[in-house]
């Protein structure tokens, strides 16, 4: 059986169904690649003010309600997300009602009313308020590294947008950034389950085969600069613990090290085994929890290291991070380690076969991005990693000039000069 089947209508829409006749469930999306990043100058978060609004109405349907009620009619639900450079429309549906879940999607998209536009912008307002406090500083660790790892470019603004272009976006901004970018050469729809590729197509040409292409707008590239670190920005804000983010400037995602980094991941954040775990938590009990995470774009990418203790915690945090960092990069992995975190990811990539969401974001978000793979791909890659290889990477990852750390909380006690000498040895 193949993984997926990929068909392209004549107005350029990718339609990529993913069999999986073993399930019971049906996830169908529709992928559009623009995100934060294609937001224009001073209306920061227009792309996710656009998904919004997209809720609130169709010439099919007349508010968020009636299309919440037509997909629970269907017994599903629908939902949607945007990020940096992709926007996804996506609903959970049983297999038999899959392809009236997709026309749902479509009038969405192609016939959206855009009403209700004062009501949404408060709603975001209160969202975008999660991020910033009192005094109106942004208190995200996202948001702060996303700042330092990607200055004056699109990267490093808040996906949602900050409050004074949020109060700004018209209804003209909205059906003008809907017309340059919403195009079916630029999305894809994905269908996974217990599904017929010919019927997705079917109802994909009937519901979006009248779809428009068109020329797709340009966008800024990141130009990576030369490594010039450590830099450490603390933020203040009212709080029992610091948060703190770590991070490095890494590879895009097409980059063939990816998979090393996927793992080398794992082996710092990854579960009750992982190294930061054993050190921070179990060792030295300065932590709850610590998480690593990798960002990647097609031109640049970043893994992050995220955590929160208590102020007078944080230097011997900070020493023992850089420690376990320093290890990784001057001493291969003992065979034992490198095995176990190797069979657990491939074990997660045979998990992912169950999910009708994660086949779903692998072949529609993959093949929006250029980048799908095959889960037996992908475990190939990953057998194909070496504690040598892992080893390199830590020693270009870890390096002194390319490490950026973010503190956010009560940091009236914190030496910002003791850290920076840290970061630097």
């Amino acid at each position: 059986m193949n993984d997926c089947y990929c068909t392209t209508l004549s107005n350029g829409l990718r339609v990529v169904t993913v069999p999986l006749p073993h399930l019971h469930s049906a996830d169908i999306a529709i992928y559009l690649k623009v995100g934060g990043r294609n937001d224009p100058p001073v209306r920061t978060g227009l792309s996710h003010f656009l998904e919004h609004m997209l809720f609130r109405g169709t010439a099919d349907y007349a508010d968020s309600l009636a299309i919440e009620a037509a997909f629970e009619s269907l017994g599903g639900g629908v939902n949607a997300a945007t990020d940096a450079d992709a926007t996804c429309f996506y609903a959970r549906i049983h297999p038999r009602f899959a392809e009236q879940g997709l026309e749902i999607l479509a009038s969405m998209l192609l016939r959206p009313r855009l009403e209700g536009l004062e009501l949404e912008r408060r709603i975001i307002g209160e969202e975008a308020l999660e991020d910033i406090n009192q005094e109106g500083v942004e208190i995200s660790p996202d948001l702060v590294m996303g700042r330092l790892l990607w200055p004056g470019h699109p990267l490093g603004e808040p996906t949602i947008g900050n409050l004074a272009d949020i109060s700004r976006i018209s209804e003209q901004d909205l059906r003008d950034h809907l017309q340059h970018w919403y195009l079916p050469n630029n999305a894809v729809v994905v269908a996974a389950g217990p599904l017929q590729h010919e019927r997705i197509i079917a109802a994909a040409e009937r519901c979006l085969g009248g779809w428009q292409s068109g020329e797709l707008p340009t966008y800024r590239l990141f130009e990576n600069p030369d490594a010039t670190g450590p830099v450490c920005r603390l933020v203040p804000d009212a709080d029992s613990q610091v948060s703190m983010q770590l991070a490095f400037r890494a590879c895009n995602r097409f980059a063939p090290e990816l998979t090393v980094l996927k793992l080398l991941r794992r082996i710092l954040a990854g579960g009750g085994c992982s190294r930061l775990h054993l050190a921070l938590r179990e060792r030295l009990g300065l932590i709850y929890s610590v998480d690593a995470s990798i960002g990647s774009y097609e031109e640049t990418g970043c893994l992050t290291i995220d955590l929160a203790t208590a102020p007078e915690n944080l230097p011997a945090v900070v020493a023992a991070t850089l420690e376990e960092l320093r290890l990784l990069a001057s001493h291969p992995l003992s065979e034992a380690e490198f095995e176990r975190v190797q069979t657990v990811f491939l074990a997660d990539l045979d998990y992912s076969r169950d999910s009708v969401t994660e086949m779903g974001i692998r072949f529609g978000w993959g093949t929006l991005m250029g980048v799908a793979r095959s889960i037996d791909e992908d475990q190939r890659l990953v057998k194909a990693v070496t504690t040598a290889s892992l080893q390199q990477l830590a020693q270009q990852l870890f390096k002194p000039e390319n490490r950026l750390l973010a503190v956010i909380g009560p940091i009236d006690g914190i030496d910002q000069t003791a850290l920076e000498k840290l970061l630097s040895q």
